[in-house]
């Protein structure tokens, strides 16, 4: 579910590992806020539910349905390429900065080891007007698929001035 709807720099992950999953759940981003979920099959797994077998809360929603349908026709090649070199940016950026251990991900759901606690990071990051949030060890980062790059690129520095400034210490 997260990973769908351009998060990672292509419609679905699943596509960036050459594989064809028999069904895809894709939530969250797909009517970009609004509340929507969708399930997908293919030929083998078309008739796995049948009228009746499953329900949903906001299923048939005309307003949800029209902004999955505006979101999925924003998500073009071109759109993707730039998730990806955002993405690309940011590991550049923050690779081998003090305090940083690895960054892995893909496009723009991302996860940053520090050698710092990721709560600390958090908390100093948002004083400096940078939400990010936590996953496990790590400081995750997910922000808008279509922030812009000085955006970007403004919040990379602070994020990295934080971690250093804590890894300093």
């Amino acid at each position: 579910v997260q990973t769908g709807n351009g998060r990672t720099g292509s419609l679905y992950a699943y596509e960036q590992f050459g594989i064809e999953p028999d069904i895809v759940s894709t939530a969250k981003g797909l009517a970009g806020g609004l509340p929507m979920g969708a399930t997908l099959f293919n030929e083998k797994t078309q008739y796995v539910l049948t009228a009746g077998a499953h329900a949903t809360t906001f299923g048939g929603n005309p307003i949800c349905a029209a902004a999955g349908c505006t979101i999925i026709e924003r998500l073009t090649p071109e759109f993707l390429a730039t998730v990806k070199a955002k993405g690309d940016y940011v590991k550049h950026a923050l690779d081998g900065k003090l305090g940083v251990v690895g960054v892995s991900g893909m496009g723009l759901m991302i996860g940053i080891e520090t050698t710092v606690d990721p709560k600390d990071v958090i908390a100093k990051c948002l004083e400096k007007g940078v939400v990010c949030l936590s996953a496990k060890n790590k400081v995750r980062l997910l922000p808008a698929l279509n922030i812009p790059q000085e955006q970007l690129e403004k919040a990379i520095t602070i994020l990295a001035d934080v971690i250093g400034e804590l890894a300093s210490k």
